[in-house]
């Protein structure tokens, strides 16, 4: 199972530099790399493309950055069911192009074939085991250090502050340069093993321009009270005076819990006034 785990987990990254054509400079093999990915940690490479792409086009966005809503509506223990949101994201938005619909078919078809196969040929325990496991595990980390860490506090649209680094040598190797992810965000096609040069060529740059250098997360009280929040319930107000929440919340009879619960959403809303 660990060595599933870590073989899912550079898939991860595979298929990220792969909807970037940044995996291989060769079109056609970039693109088997993206697909081969993608089946194996239950992907579809044409879903993962174009909804990823929307994440970079709107940042933090709250109804239009998908990988937004994945790190924001529950706890961070819970991110990667939230991975199935890409799929309804891109058949909402009708984001495909030319033949990847198709794509999309063949991919679920091999995903279900091997599942059917798995149930009359007896083997869904081997599945359950070295893939099926493994892959949520990795689903987790990927939420985490591809859309949790870079984007939080999940309020700038800003291209130099919208994302984070928070620079490291045992970090850059063990989620793949995803510590660098600003870096990322600035230069796209940069592949991943080149995120941490770029950063250091470019630090005065972020300097100048007041890019996050840190992982935020026990540097303030309010960086430990919203990240605890976060792996327990994770879910943000987008409204400081209206919001869904807050409606729900003012349903509950009791004042005194009613009112810890608006001081509770205060603290970690996230969106405009």
């Amino acid at each position: 199972m660990a060595t599933a785990f870590l073989a899912l987990h550079i898939e991860g990254t595979v298929i990220h530099d792969a909807c970037h054509k940044a995996a291989h400079p060769v079109p056609w093999i970039n693109q088997a790399m993206g697909h081969g990915s993608a089946i194996l940690l239950g992907f579809s490479f044409p879903v993962f493309t174009r909804v990823h792409l929307q994440h970079h086009i709107h940042v933090n966005h709250p109804k239009n950055d998908p990988d937004h809503i994945v790190s924001t509506f529950g706890p961070i223990w819970l991110i990667a069911p939230r991975f199935f949101y890409h799929e309804v994201f891109f058949f909402q938005r009708k984001l495909w192009r030319k033949y990847e619909l198709l794509q999309w078919g063949i991919e679920r078809s091999i995903f279900i074939t091997i599942i059917l196969a798995g149930i009359k040929f007896d083997f869904m325990n081997l599945i359950y085991n070295l893939w099926f496991g493994p892959a949520l595990m990795v689903g987790v980390t990927l939420g985490i250090f591809f859309d949790y860490l870079p984007h939080r506090p999940f309020r700038s649209r800003n291209k130099w502050i919208n994302s984070r680094v928070y620079p490291s040598k045992f970090m850059n190797l063990l989620i793949m340069g995803q510590n660098y992810h600003l870096i990322h965000h600035l230069w796209p096609s940069i592949p991943w093993f080149e995120y941490k040069v770029a950063y250091e060529k470019t630090k005065p740059l972020l300097d100048l321009k007041g890019s996050p250098q840190r992982v935020g997360i026990f540097e303030s009280k309010e960086d430990i009270f919203n990240f605890i929040y976060d792996l327990l319930i994770g879910v943000r107000s987008h409204s400081r005076k209206r919001g869904k929440i807050r409606k729900i919340i003012n349903l509950y009879p009791g004042y005194k819990i009613k009112k810890l619960l608006l001081k509770i959403v205060n603290k970690t809303f996230i969106g405009s006034n």
